[in-house]
């Protein structure tokens, strides 16, 4: 008689219950991109909501100063598998957000997408709720551009890699559609509990906990 579990299979949890298994406590914030760091003036940044939406929305960086702005304490997780606890941020939540807008009802899922170009994607209930928040400022001070200001999303209950730097909006679709580093072989959705880094992670989660006897 075998047994049999999945490969990320954990029989131990980490002694902080608010470390993710496979990661390490850091109180570093290190800088980690996929290319050079785009330099949005100001003047020309603007933050748009579009795809499945009855009309699309766009703002200013004034006018989206103008919105009302709360302050955030998340932990976040990087798939390369740092944490770093108790942050501070200070933005616009998502919710806020799409009060400014009608969702068409086929809307089930969201593509980030940045100034340079990059995009992730992710489940729309999955920004809902005080879920998600764009970030403008970062412990106090403006976002520095190598952490993706003047303006970033922030999703802090998944890999940090959803958390699109330099966003420049939201794009509401009815499929999901894979971003930069979901096209590259990345989790579709990256659940750090679920240490889903990589797609054949989300396939075992389809079967984890699973034992043939």
């Amino acid at each position: 008689m075998g047994i049999f579990t999945n490969r990320g299979f954990q029989p131990k949890r980490p002694s902080n219950p608010k470390l993710p298994p496979g990661q390490y406590e850091t109180t570093d914030f290190p800088v980690l991109t996929a290319g050079p760091t785009p330099r949005i003036a100001l003047t020309n940044w603007e933050f748009r909501l579009e795809g499945l939406v009855e009309a699309p929305m766009k703002w200013s960086w004034e006018e989206f100063n103008k919105l009302p702005m709360q302050d955030f304490n998340p932990d976040i997780h990087c798939v390369t598998k740092w944490s770093k606890f108790d942050t501070h941020w200070r933005g616009v939540s998502v919710d806020t957000l799409l009060e400014h807008v009608k969702l068409k009802p086929e809307a089930q899922y969201v593509t980030e997408f940045s100034y340079g170009g990059y995009t992730t994607n992710l489940p729309l209930a999955d920004l809902l709720g005080g879920k998600a928040f764009v970030g403008l400022q970062y412990e106090g001070q403006p976002l520095a551009p190598e952490h993706g200001g003047p303006a970033r999303l922030v999703v802090p209950h998944l890999y940090f890699w959803k958390s699109a730097k330099w966003v420049q909006g939201l794009r509401f679709t009815a499929q999901d559609e894979p971003g930069f580093w979901e096209r590259g072989g990345y989790s579709m959705y990256g659940d750090p509990w679920k240490e889903q880094r990589y797609r054949d992670d989300d396939d075992d989660q389809a079967s984890a906990g699973s034992i043939r006897l």
